[in-house]
């Protein structure tokens, strides 16, 4: 087979002429009005989709001499020999390029299977073997979607910043757009709790800007950040901010894209996997469960709350970046009403190999975290469905995200001082009152749930509010 030579088309504004309007005919008359094409058809008969599309023009006719006459490319696609021949061989004669749909070797053009990701095109074309090229177009495709290709710009071009949320630790569970917006950047801002071992994945020209923050630890501080977003991207650099969770859950990923629509840069918003959610799960703990708890409210633990209103709220309570405050937070939540025999999780580290995860009441969470050890990056939940955690699923293996990669990870753990396995004889520890939340009667897992009012009683005689989530995610 003769070499041929790769071409791409810049169809705007130029006439197109498509000879029959089946299934390939229509195919290729909206990728040509895609691209820009004045597009006219010519067929007895018109497919709907081509009668509804405003941008193409259609003869319900039979082909004639002429019919190409002014075109810059040509479809024949009737499946007609004579009528195809006919209407290749007045395009030769014009010096049009042309494709027949129904036999590529006699074409002086041919169409590839096409993909695009973002500003990239991606054409393949595999010795006529239509099936075999989209085979390989796919597999292309997704490698670039998945950032398993370079996608980053080697020419200069306009800066911008895109705001991604790596999800809750494991390097797997970001989304498939930001794992492809990494690929791109020139530059990744990033935080102490996205997923680092990206980082190591990067080519090796890109830079990596460290602004992690800790407890009374911060390299820069919250407008420093937003001022080198904004400087990098006025210097012609993609930069992706990568942050922990999402970046609108306590991740003030809305200061950092007001900065940049203040300055005029183009900015993204990626969401995330947000830890909140994520981290209890991988533990095997929803915080949410029929029967059990049907919303759940979200917060920080460096910030001064409202402990009455919360607990008077009900639902699941998960309170993130509150390691260095565990004592007090539960003191509070006590004080403001809470059970002190309500059932606490600490999950350390979530959705990681060394994940942790230790159990007890909310008064007793305190002195048993200082027991073990419990460091951040941390979750706190409070709530029955702690409880439902142990009755349900005992010292069952959780199959989460990491779990199903990695080494079988029991609920209690499997770090370096890992809590004991739950079961029967960690549930009676946890005293009589914990115990009586765990029976199914006391729960009613799996019962029905009456609408989500307000004033409808909870199991324990609170009244629940209606279903509401208080943002936002670990720091």
């Amino acid at each position: 087979m003769t070499a041929q030579y790769p071409l791409l088309l810049d169809l705007t504004g130029r006439r197109v002429v498509v000879v029959g309007g089946g299934r390939v005919g229509t195919r290729r008359a909206i990728a040509a009005a895609d691209a820009g094409g004045r597009v006219d058809v010519i067929a007895p008969d018109i497919s709907p989709e081509l009668a509804s599309d405003q941008r193409i023009r259609t003869f319900r006719r039979a082909y004639q001499p002429g019919d190409v006459a002014g075109a810059w490319l040509v479809h024949a696609c009737t499946g007609v020999p004579d009528v195809d021949d006919a209407v290749c061989a007045e395009a030769e004669a014009a010096r049009i390029w042309y494709v027949r749909a129904a036999d590529a070797a006699h074409s002086s053009a041919a169409v590839p299977a096409v993909a695009r990701v973002d500003d990239v095109t991606i054409a393949v074309n595999a010795g006529g073997d239509p099936c075999r090229a989209r085979v390989l177009r796919d597999a292309v495709q997704l490698a670039l979607n998945t950032g398993a290709l370079p996608l980053r710009r080697h020419r200069a071009h306009a800066g911008r910043v895109a705001l991604v949320g790596g999800g809750p630790g494991d390097p797997e569970l970001i989304t498939v757009r930001g794992r492809r917006l990494l690929a791109e950047a020139d530059v990744v801002v990033t935080d102490r709790l996205g997923p680092r071992a990206l980082l190591a994945e990067l080519p090796s020209g890109v830079e990596v800007i460290d602004v992690g923050k800790a407890r009374d630890h911060h390299t820069r501080t919250q407008s420093e950040i937003n001022e080198l977003l904004v400087s990098l991207a006025r210097q012609g650099k993609f930069v992706v901010r990568l942050k922990g969770g999402d970046p609108f859950v306590l991740g003030r990923g809305g200061e950092e894209l007001a900065a940049c629509m203040a300055a005029g840069v183009p900015c993204e918003v990626v969401p995330g996997v947000t830890s909140a959610i994520a981290v209890p799960a991988s533990a095997g703990i929803p915080v949410t469960q029929r029967g059990v708890a049907r919303h759940f409210t979200v917060l920080s633990g460096h910030d001064d709350v409202d402990w009455r209103s919360v607990v008077g709220a009900g639902g699941t309570l998960v309170i993130l970046m509150g390691v260095s405050r565990i004592d007090q937070i539960a003191k509070e939540l006590v004080a403001a009403g809470l059970d002190e025999s309500t059932p606490a999780a600490v999950v350390e580290n979530g959705t990681l190999p060394h994940q942790r995860v230790t159990i007890a009441t909310v008064g007793t969470i305190a002195p048993r975290a200082q027991a073990v050890g419990v460091r951040p990056p941390a979750v706190l939940v409070v709530g029955d469905v702690v409880a439902w955690r142990v009755t349900t699923l005992g010292d069952e293996t959780v199959t989460g995200a990491a779990g199903l990669r990695r080494e079988d990870r029991r609920i209690g753990g499997r770090g370096d001082e890992t809590v004991a396995p739950l079961g029967d004889e960690t549930v009676a520890a946890l005293g009589d009152e914990i115990a009586a939340r765990v029976s199914p009667g006391r729960l009613r897992v799996g019962s029905p749930v009456a609408d989500d009012g307000a004033g409808e009683p909870a199991s324990d005689g609170r009244p629940r509010g209606r279903s509401r989530q208080h943002a936002e995610e670990r720091g």
